[in-house]
């Protein structure tokens, strides 16, 4: 979809505590540079830490008819939960991507381009903070979405992350676009 017009959903889910809210927040301001209209919702558990959460955005040129994703073109799962509840919504030849430190089953029959990688054992072993798992999934999202360049979601990473982490997130991100390379 390279048309502004059309709609483009993203849903991140994972677990309290993984960054899934922030991770829309970053699309969501990414999106409203980029001159997009842009809807975004949060769902998370009754636990701040650890219970479920998902992050939906929709991306589009024109006004948003609808306020809730109903086939994502993007699925960032980093849970086993996430991965078993979302990823089977994405849209034929969509996108989702999987961290394997979490998600030991691959979900099967996925019409969508599946791509796993180990996102928090490599947040934890390159930048010794597992925390960042979900900036370099940003990072490999940017390279495989049609509307937000890297450029639009690095500024919004910056504009959104305390200073002092400003340099361990632009590299976690710069990561996560190498990762897409080797997709």
């Amino acid at each position: 979809m390279s048309d502004r017009s059309e709609r483009y959903e993203v849903l991140l889910s994972g677990s309290g505590g993984q960054g899934i809210i922030l991770a829309g927040v970053i699309v969501a301001e990414a999106g409203i540079a980029h001159d997009l209209k842009v809807v975004q919702t949060a769902s998370y558990g009754p636990e701040s830490r650890g219970g479920a959460s998902h992050s939906e955005v929709i991306l589009s040129g024109t006004d948003i008819d609808y306020p809730a994703v109903t086939k994502p073109d993007f699925v960032i799962a980093l849970t086993q939960e996430a991965a078993d509840k979302f990823a089977h919504l994405a849209r034929p030849r969509g996108n989702v991507l999987l961290d394997t430190t979490w998600v030991e089953k691959l979900p099967q029959n996925i019409q969508a381009n599946m791509a796993s990688f180990p996102l928090t054992e490599e947040a934890s072993n390159r930048f010794g903070k597992p925390l960042v798992a979900n900036i370099i999934a940003l990072g490999y999202f940017a390279e495989h979405n049609p509307l937000l360049g890297a450029d639009e979601l690095l500024q919004a990473i910056i504009r959104r992350v305390p200073s002092h982490y400003r340099e361990l997130n632009e590299h976690a991100f710069a990561y996560g676009r190498e990762l897409a390379d080797q997709a």
